[in-house]
């Protein structure tokens, strides 16, 4: 146990471990803000759809042999988040329905695309990276930390400015309509976002391992709170706590750095359930 602890002080000296640490806390703050709204909205599992459509578009790029694939990325998966959106308000395909179709279609592609024009020699490897996380988390350079982090703070000052309408728009968006706010609007400024968060955290996790990022801190919380607001403070507190934990025992112990904050994940929500149950018992 000395031994880790002083492996993990000297490892905490190295710049690239220091950005690995600030950018995953970053992503784990943005995704957990959302992830009460998406839960109580039946709409988990948008995070696992625009994921899989950031993997397709990262194949294309990777295809076009595009140095950096983030300004590709980013807009395609937006338009496809506000698309989504559209299409699961449709009576003919509801929103799980749309979820599993773009879903299914773009991971298809991307696995394709991938096979056909990949020039890597090792495109197991690559395609195994990309679905859950890679140590390119490890290899982040200044700029990349810079702009997770102005995109993180526009992601939460948006969710600050626009609380009260999320709020009202995530608990009953027929009455919110009625009242005079556009729930269709705060609707597409939530696409947006969520579509951020999801190619924000691509690296860190991987495309098949976000929803958990997304869903198990807010299910934890949603174990010991009922207020929305409580909620959502406590989901942001396990999420950053689990992620830097993750990270943490990732490097240390040579594991994966997704798969390892997902587990840290599953052991907070196994917690809070403990908790929760005890609490409701006494």
């Amino acid at each position: 146990m000395t031994w880790n602890w002083d492996k993990l002080s000297e490892y905490l000296q190295f710049p690239f471990v220091q950005y690995a640490i600030i950018t995953g806390v970053l992503i784990a703050f943005c995704a957990s803000l959302l992830g009460v709204t998406l839960v109580l909205k039946r709409f988990s599992f948008i995070g696992d759809g625009l994921s899989h459509v950031a993997f397709g578009v990262a194949a294309i790029a990777a295809a076009m042999n595009l140095s950096n694939n983030f300004f590709l990325v980013l807009p395609v998966t937006i338009i496809c988040a506000i698309l989504l959106l559209r299409t699961g308000q449709n009576a003919k395909i509801k929103g799980d329905a749309a979820i599993a179709m773009i879903s299914v279609s773009t991971l298809a592609i991307g696995y394709l695309i991938m096979n056909v024009f990949s020039k890597s020699a090792n495109i197991s490897g690559d395609i195994c990276a990309t679905l859950f996380g890679s140590t390119s988390i490890l290899t982040l350079t200044r700029a990349e930390v810079w702009l997770c982090a102005v995109l993180s703070a526009l992601v939460i000052l948006v969710f600050l400015i626009f609380y009260h309408k999320i709020f009202s728009v995530t608990f009953d968006e027929d009455f919110s309509t009625a009242t005079g706010v556009k729930a269709k609007t705060y609707n597409l400024i939530l696409a947006v976002i969520i579509a951020v968060i999801i190619v924000l955290a691509m690296n860190l996790v991987g495309a098949l391992l976000i929803s958990a990022l997304v869903i198990f801190p807010a299910l934890s919380a949603m174990r010991v709170f009922k207020n929305f607001k409580a909620v959502t403070i406590c989901s942001v507190i396990i999420s950053v706590v689990c992620a830097a934990l993750g990270i943490i025992i990732s490097i240390v112990a040579g594991t994966p750095v997704g798969s390892t904050i997902v587990v840290v994940d599953i052991a907070g929500f196994v917690i809070f359930s403990a908790a929760g149950f005890i609490t409701r018992r006494f």
